[in-house]
This record gives structure tokens, sequence and C-alpha cells, in this order.
């Protein structure tokens, strides 16, 4: 009875000592295998590496704090914001449909003009971050007078559009006096007075620009 049971025990080291030697003779590059190729692991769980093994050649089934992780994809660049709209526009309005000659009082006209053309083109802007009203004169007459003259005009300009409800920190006026005369008028000094007038009447004109944003 005992030498049977010496036998048997003999044939299971013998077992043993066989599995061993096919894990040692059947190994992957860096990790021992069984004949099924899949890779021996202890009671614990952990893998038997080779002395082929290197971090490089780990896998995530057995070293898998070793593992790189795949990068993440790279995330969307942010759509850039769309510029705001502009609310900007520039209106010219000749003196002779605005004042008298030589004087500083609004016409009937000229108000109509400015609600429609300045105030109505206002009602389209978000935002207004500036009204700026800049008057000219002709040549006619001294540089100090046609300085006083074109910002009492500017003024005058000013005073009806605050009038109609432009608030007032976004206005603001000056006067070039004849200092910038409109391009392309050429007039001949040596003609009749009143047709030396009728000429120049470009140059004497009121300038608004508007800087604002869109609704």
């Amino acid at each position: 009875m005992k030498k049977h049971q010496l036998i048997a025990a003999i044939a299971a080291l013998g077992a043993i000592a066989g599995a061993t030697q096919t894990l040692a003779q059947t190994p992957t590059a860096a990790y021992l295998t069984d004949t099924r190729n899949v890779v021996a692991k202890s009671g614990f769980g952990l893998c038997w590496r080779t002395s082929s093994w290197t971090p490089a050649a780990a896998i995530a089934e057995c070293d898998g704090d070793l593992v790189k992780a795949a990068p993440a994809a790279a995330a969307a660049p942010a759509a850039a914001a769309a510029a705001p709209k502009k609310c900007d526009f520039t209106t010219t309005l000749q003196s002779d449909e605005l004042f008298a000659f030589n004087k500083a009082t609004l016409t009937a006209a000229a108000r109509k003009r400015l609600d429609s053309d300045v105030v109505g083109k206002l009602a389209s802007c978000a935002s207004v971050s500036m009204v700026m009203i800049t008057g000219h004169t002709d040549r006619l007459g001294s540089q100090e007078y046609n300085q006083k003259l074109s910002e009492k005009r500017a003024d005058a300009v000013k005073a009806h559009l605050l009038k109609q409800g432009v608030p007032a920190d976004t206005v603001d006026t000056m006067g070039a006096g004849k200092t910038q005369p409109a391009q392309g008028v050429k007039c001949d000094d040596s003609q009749p007075r009143q047709k030396l007038i009728t000429c120049l009447a470009p140059n004497r004109r009121v300038v608004i620009e508007v800087k604002g944003t869109a609704k």
C-alpha cells in the first residue's frame, strides 16, 4: 500500500515538474505562458516575467501601472467668438440745408434730415460709443470768425440730437473752421461774390460720425 502511495506521489511530482518545464520552455517575449500560450500566473494572480522582460514590453494584464494610457484626444479648440456687428456710419449735411448763410440756427429742413439720417439710424444700434459732430465753413471771412461759427453750428446739431434722446455722454463736438475744405471744390475768387458763395457751398457742412454696435 505504501509502495503504491509513494509511486503516486512521485508521479504527481513528475507531472508538476513537467508542467514547470513546459512553462519554462514556452515563454512569450516578456512573460511565461502555458501550453495554451496563455500567460501563466501565480496563485495570487501575478504574472511570471522572463529574462527578456523590460518595462517597454509590459502588458496591461500583468503590469498595468507601467503601460502608458492612450493619450486623450485633444480637445477641439473653442470656436472664436464672432466679432460684434458694427453700427458705424457717417452723415454729411450741407450747411445750406442746415443753416442760413452766416447763421447757426437749424432750419426745419435741417431738423428733418437729422431725424431721418442720424436719429433714425441710431435706432438700429444696440449701443453707441461715439457721436462726433464736426462743423466746417467755407474760406470767406477770417479764421477766427469761421472757427467760432463752425463750433456754434456743431453745437446746434448736438442740441437737437440730445433733444431727440441721444445720450449726452456719447456726443462730442468740434469746429474745424475753414481748415478742411471739401475735396474737389475749386472756386475762382474773382467771380461775383454771390456766385462764389454758391460755389463754396460744399465746404459749408456738418459731418456726424457714429460708432457703435448693431443689434
